[in-house]
């Protein structure tokens, strides 16, 4: 039987207070999957909004851009993407990911089998265990392999003007891509697009209309210190300001909070230098390019021309949004990956260190040369494979950040959470898609700990209950994020799906 946020539940979760530090991907997830069981939750953003860190485009549904991580890491990002099409429907852009093996690479297509094997079996498991699971299409339909045959017979047909099934995405590309520079079978597997701008507006539209979670914009935590009765937290912040990182006492505010979630992000590390508390991290400073291909004619899918990352032949990624706009990425040093890009934190800090130029990219903006380059070298290495690509032009600054790496393997995808002292977590996703793995292992450890006793969060410990973040409208969130890429000065069509 559904329970309800009335009564003794509400106010039993609104005894104590729950600070999330950071409104990234992780901290709005987190905020929202409290406050919409009730749990009193301050989101803090030093930045004007939410969701609005390193790039993410891709739904990574079994995780099969990454050759290099492990199967298990796979079957864990199938089960975290479905989560997460379940709560952020309206963010998720329907169509499939094409995979392609170029004829330079050592690989065959057939060595993803076995992995995709595996991905369809697991998908038809969850599926069995519970219907609303099936939200990547059939599970027999998870993946497909074409043959060139097949693909030249697709390209004799003409172009449609709305997809009806996969093989309508497939048209422009079979008419398009030289087919001489990949091998053969293709896989099309659902992998759908997943849209920043719109995960961003469905966040700001639910946190707004939920009276348990607080939001502070525009503040900085300038500390973190234990409560005088050593159960709690202060934190200490202050109006964030672009021109001074001084900790004047100027409007400085302290305020008692039972249990902190640090989701800093790659500056999660300056958090838990704060309170002491170890960790070994890296962060990794990565660009993705947008271009607009005026002469794009088509329904385009997401595809991936696999690669040796950090080579001159690193993965080419190619994905599509309306009106002929394409956000690219070129896994090679001089695309997407940058020297000296990779860091690692120390004995002496939880905090990597970037070097200046690239913390000068973050907080200010990017040298307009060097958007340029990097982004007319990517044009250059998604028209190897698309020819007439190499018409794309510019289409606005680069979409980029810092991306955090818990541990020591900077292959590493599927990662959620860790806790050091008592009532203190860290939120340490790498993909997206793992946001709500992480909100869920944070309100089992608050309900563990009784820092929180609420029968409707123990109810709904293993189910994710978003009443309000689910029923935000298509229309006004198309509104919030075509607002927010204006904003952030980045064409209105990253903020659409496909219709």
């Amino acid at each position: 039987m559904t329970q309800t946020l009335t009564g003794e539940n509400l106010r039993a979760a609104k005894a104590k207070k729950v600070a999330v530090v950071g409104a990234g991907v992780a901290g709005s997830t987190i905020a929202l999957r409290l406050a919409e069981l009730g749990i009193d939750t301050t989101l803090i953003e030093k930045g004007p909004s939410l969701v609005n860190g390193p790039p993410f485009c891709h739904l990574h549904a079994g995780g099969n851009l990454y050759r290099e991580i492990s199967d298990q890491q796979c079957l864990t990002l199938l089960q975290q993407s479905i989560d997460t099409t379940k709560v952020y429907a309206q963010s998720i852009n329907v169509r499939p990911t094409v995979l392609a093996v170029p004829t330079s690479d050592p690989s065959e297509p057939l060595d993803l089998l076995p992995r995709l094997e595996k991905l369809r079996t697991q998908y038809q498991v969850l599926v069995d265990q519970d219907a609303s699971n099936e939200v990547l299409g059939k599970p027999a339909d998870y993946f497909r392999l074409y043959d060139r045959a097949e693909i030249e017979a697709i390209g004799q047909r003409p172009l449609p003007e709305q997809a009806q099934c996969d093989e309508d995405w497939l048209v422009a590309f079979a008419k398009q891509v030289n087919l001489d520079t990949i091998k053969f079978p293709l896989v099309v597997v659902q992998e759908y697009g997943l849209s920043a701008f719109r995960w961003a507006a469905i966040a700001n539209l639910a946190i707004d209309r939920l009276p348990s979670c607080h939001l502070q914009t525009h503040t900085s935590v300038v500390d973190i210190r234990r409560s005088e009765t050593g159960k709690g937290w202060q934190i200490i912040t202050k109006p964030a300001s672009r021109n001074s990182e001084s900790t004047v006492n100027q409007d400085v505010q302290v305020t008692e909070y039972d249990y902190v979630v640090n989701a800093c992000g790659f500056k999660s590390g300056e958090l838990d230098d704060m309170i002491k508390a170890k960790r070994q991290r890296m962060v990794e400073f990565k660009a993705s390019f947008v271009t607009h291909w005026p002469e794009c004619q088509g329904l385009w899918p997401e595809i991936v021309f696999h690669g040796q990352r950090g080579t001159p032949q690193g993965m080419a990624q190619l994905t599509p949004y309306p009106g002929g706009y394409f956000q690219l990425h070129g896994m090679t040093q001089a695309i997407t990956l940058f020297e000296g890009g990779l860091v690692a934190s120390s004995e002496q800090s939880a905090q990597p260190r970037l070097a200046p130029h690239f913390i000068k990219k973050i907080d200010e903006q990017w040298p307009e040369h060097l958007v340029t380059e990097r982004t007319v070298s990517n044009i250059a290495h998604i028209a190897k494979f698309i020819p007439d690509f190499k018409s794309a032009k510019t289409a606005s600054k680069p979409l980029f950040g810092a991306q955090q790496i818990p541990g020591e393997d900077p292959d590493l995808r599927a990662a959620d959470v860790s806790f050091d002292q008592q009532g203190y977590a860290r939120a340490e996703i790498v993909k997206a898609s793992s946001a709500l793995a992480t909100a869920d292992a944070i309100l089992k450890d608050l309900l563990e700990t009784g820092v929180i006793k609420s029968e409707l969060a123990q109810h709904y410990l293993t189910e994710h209950y978003f009443p309000v973040t689910k029923q935000c409208r298509s229309d006004e969130i198309t509104k919030l994020a075509e607002q927010f890429a204006r904003d952030r000065h980045y064409p209105d069509a990253l903020a659409r799906n496909f219709s």
